[in-house]
């Protein structure tokens, strides 16, 4: 597989895996219930018990820091996942179809892009209220236009291809059509983009806990752990540091992966690859 000839994807790929295996083995790595308190030994620095130290109520940060992978990822990867399944369909459609339906999404994606992701997911948490899976379909909704216009502009490149004429010819239905040979078509672009708002939406479900807008306490998530590491920073800056470094991490490791994909999927260097007697 040319991906794991990349480093640079190696490398990120082998974090996504450490991440992944962290979050589902958390009840076996984690010392500590992460929710566990012990005020006598609030705020003690990393020792031989507690690896990363305790943050103001004692509870290990470590243990807290190992179930914080859990919203991250799910967040993470179920939002894109939200984005994609409302985005990309509509996107096709309107690429595909043009006429009034492409002049409606069009202009409802001008008007959710005037927002930033992270504010407009802000606006809708304030609405539904907190919780996982609001946040969620918070952050979902927030990547649809980046879907919708990605998969427009591609499948509008796609529909002007001979094999689209020639389906048309033999009487296959738009939706055939769509399915069968513009999706197939347009999916690597997808797939890039969707890795690199997987990235995105891990960030901003850490800034909306740590807003107090996401993961409520005291179920642990990074954004939280960092925000109450902020009033201790200077007594006890493992409590913000540890949690931040994870975080910093992941984002960088769905990064990699979604730029070392777009680099081995891009046409043109497909193309540059062939050499010339197979680009003629």
């Amino acid at each position: 597989m040319l991906l794991l000839r990349d480093k640079t994807a190696l490398f990120g790929i082998f974090f996504i895996a450490v991440f992944v295996l962290i979050a589902v083995a958390a009840p076996v790595l984690a010392p500590f219930p992460p929710t566990e308190q012990s005020i006598v030994n609030a705020l003690r620095p990393p020792n031989e018990v507690y690896w990363l130290g305790t943050d103001e109520f004692g509870r290990d940060i470590l243990s807290r820091v190992i179930y914080g992978t859990r919203p991250a990822l799910l967040v993470g990867i179920l939002s894109v996942a939200v984005s994609m399944a409302i985005g990309v369909p509509l996107g096709m459609l309107s690429g595909f179809r043009m006429g009034w339906v492409d002049r409606a999404v069009s202009a409802t994606v001008d008007i959710m892009l005037s927002f930033p992701p992270l504010l407009f997911a802000l606006m809708i948490v304030t609405l539904l209220g907190s919780g996982v899976y609001i946040v969620i379909l918070a952050i979902g909704i927030a990547h649809v236009p980046i879907f919708i216009r990605l998969a427009r502009s591609a499948t509008m490149v796609v529909k002007q291809l001979d094999f689209i004429s020639a389906s048309r010819t033999f009487g296959a239905s738009d939706l055939h059509i769509l399915a069968r040979h513009v999706l197939p078509n347009i999916i690597g672009p997808i797939i890039i983009m969707g890795t690199l708002s997987i990235a995105g939406a891990i960030r901003e479900e850490a800034s909306l806990s740590f807003l107090g807008l996401g993961i409520q306490p005291p179920a642990p998530s990074w954004g939280n752990i960092i925000r109450d590491g902020i009033a201790d920073i200077l007594e006890a800056p493992w409590m913000a540091i540890v949690p931040g470094i994870f975080l910093t991490v992941s984002v960088l490791a769905f990064n990699m992966v979604g730029d070392s994909l777009r680099d081995m999927l891009d046409p043109r260097d497909l193309a540059a690859a062939a050499g010339p007697s197979k680009a003629k």
